[in-house]
């Protein structure tokens, strides 16, 4: 059985795999502004209340493995884990970037996100379809209505 989290009234298993890249796929991510980035990272998450599972920042791009509570989006998440770091990384490291970077945009547009856990497509699937006193849906948008 998954650990599940929990807030006061909800408990979840909400993980994702989320990735991002560096404007133009720069390998401008070296070891200083890694450091930079990973901490930032961490506090963005450690403010929204999203717990790292793990992480790895490379030379062009972030892979990020989180737990994120209901109530937070995940574009949410990433907009301010990307925006803050993209500011400070600019402002502390200036003159590594200025040739690279001359714009206000540090990473690329958009970002890949996937889901994590053990209830597979097709255990949800059944368990609704089993699911007592449905009838089979009649409606373009596959509901079932419970009697």
């Amino acid at each position: 059985m998954q650990n599940y989290s929990k807030s006061s009234h909800t408990r979840y298993y909400h993980r994702y795999h989320l990735v991002w890249i560096t404007k133009y796929r720069y390998k401008i991510l070296g070891s200083e502004i890694k450091v930079r980035v990973r901490d930032i990272i961490g506090q963005v998450a450690e403010e929204m209340g999203v717990h790292i599972e793990n992480a790895v920042v490379s030379s062009d791009h972030v892979h990020i493995f989180v737990s994120i509570p209901p109530h937070i989006g995940v574009s949410d998440f990433i907009q301010k884990a990307k925006g803050r770091s993209s500011r400070k990384i600019q402002q502390d490291f200036h003159h590594q970037l200025k040739n690279r970077y001359w714009g206000r945009h540090f990473w690329a547009r958009g970002f890949f996100s996937s889901t994590s856990g053990n209830v597979t497509d097709e255990m949800i699937n059944n368990y609704i379809n089993e699911h007592t006193d449905a009838h089979q849906p009649d409606h373009i948008k596959n509901i079932r209505l419970e009697n």
